[in-house]
């Protein structure tokens, strides 16, 4: 089996999520978004897929890198393959992204489980067929009804909470938003949640990226009153001194890195410095589900949870593969939306949740995405 052909398709699909100056999400009207899709194919016809931004996967890296390194290679040879590419990262002028090779993995495990006829995470290693999903909220905003006063969280954890939820991580206001950022907003957002839910359910919370030490160190002090289970990238994750300072003071936990660059590597010097009581990986930000894994296990290694960051099928297999993470990280949510309606170029949802707040992994080969080839076929933009 040798890889034969990589493709690129970039189509349209209805959404209402919009995307403020900062570029975090809120919803919007509804329009129409574009979407890339990777597929790569072996001689046999096995063919993988995975899903991206269309400027993470743009044409010339396909040219470039991508086809270079994985055309009339194993498809099976995914750690050689991912190494190759990482080889051209230095050269590549910031071009060829971490989020690049998570999605050329992404195709060719997506590829490997749909020959072998296997779901992805029992490819890896399966550890649980389903695990319990925490609501990730949007940030908030200045929406009446939305989420833009402590009000509003509380009574939107409550919703969360009947919907089966049994965790819940609220990011709270960020610039665009003219009061923020603001700690004392944030305090009053998380003690008005934790005020509706009880103390049964366990509650997050994601802060702005920039705060100071001594705001940071205000805001986690606050929270270990509420006591709530972890604190999140609430400073700038270059500074790991100012990550190691903070875990040094607090009780609750601090969790990173979430956005910084360096794949396992970075993880691995948190660890040593002192800088997180729990790691956090995620498949794009690493570079793939092969590193999401490595930092999993060097989590493991020291006695560490590693909690991964974002939703989506390659997400969903790591957190099902291993056994050192607690929940499905599932968002973003917000008053407005519904998560649960299903993409239009999809069939069904990636991951269902039940009323126990449990998500089942898919049994079908592969990521376990149903795609609706006939819908991407029907509204397609253009190909390379």
């Amino acid at each position: 089996m040798k890889i034969e052909k990589i493709s690129g398709v970039v189509f349209t699909y209805p959404s209402r999520r919009s995307v403020d100056s900062a570029g975090h999400s809120h919803p919007g009207e509804q329009k129409q978004v574009e979407m890339a899709m990777l597929t790569v194919q072996a001689d046999d016809g096995s063919a993988g897929h995975a899903f991206a931004p269309p400027e993470v996967i743009r044409p010339f890296l396909l040219d470039a890198f991508v086809r270079k390194s994985l055309t009339g290679q194993h498809p099976f040879m995914r750690e050689h393959i991912w190494q190759d590419l990482v080889h051209w990262q230095r050269g590549s002028a910031g071009q060829l992204t971490d989020r690049a090779l998570a999605v050329v993995e992404q195709a060719l495990w997506d590829l490997a489980g749909r020959a072998m006829q296997q779901p992805v995470y029992k490819l890896i290693g399966g550890y649980r067929d389903k695990v319990p999903a925490y609501g990730s909220t949007m940030c908030g905003d200045t929406l009446e009804g939305g989420l833009a006063t402590p009000e509003d969280y509380a009574r939107f954890a409550e919703k969360l909470v009947k919907r089966g939820y049994k965790a819940i991580k609220l990011h709270t206001w960020m610039p665009p938003v003219s009061f923020a950022p603001d700690p004392k907003m944030d305090v009053k957002a998380c003690a008005a949640v934790r005020e509706a839910v009880g103390p049964d359910i366990d509650l997050m919370l994601d802060g702005y990226h920039w705060y100071s030490r001594t705001d940071a160190l205000t805001i986690g002090r606050a929270l270990e009153k509420l006591n709530f289970a972890w604190f999140e990238e609430m400073m700038n994750e270059q500074s790991i001194a100012s990550y190691a300072w903070l875990a040094g003071q607090l009780d609750i936990p601090v969790i990173g890195p979430e956005s910084m660059s360096g794949k396992h590597h970075t993880r691995a010097d948190w660890v040593m410095a002192g800088a997180c009581d729990i790691l956090r990986a995620g498949v794009p930000g690493v570079g793939g589900i092969g590193p999401t894994l490595k930092v999993a296990h060097l989590a493991e290694s020291f006695g560490m949870d590693c909690e991964v960051h974002g939703n989506g099928a390659a997400n969903l297999a790591v957190v099902a593969a291993i056994k050192n993470c607690r929940w499905y990280e599932r968002g973003l949510l917000h008053p407005f939306l519904d998560y649960d309606e299903v993409p239009a170029y999809l069939r069904s949802l990636p991951d269902p949740m039940d009323e126990n707040g449990f998500v089942h992994l898919s049994q079908a080969p592969g990521l376990g995405e149903d795609i609706d080839f006939d819908y991407i076929r029907a509204h397609t933009v253009r190909t390379y």
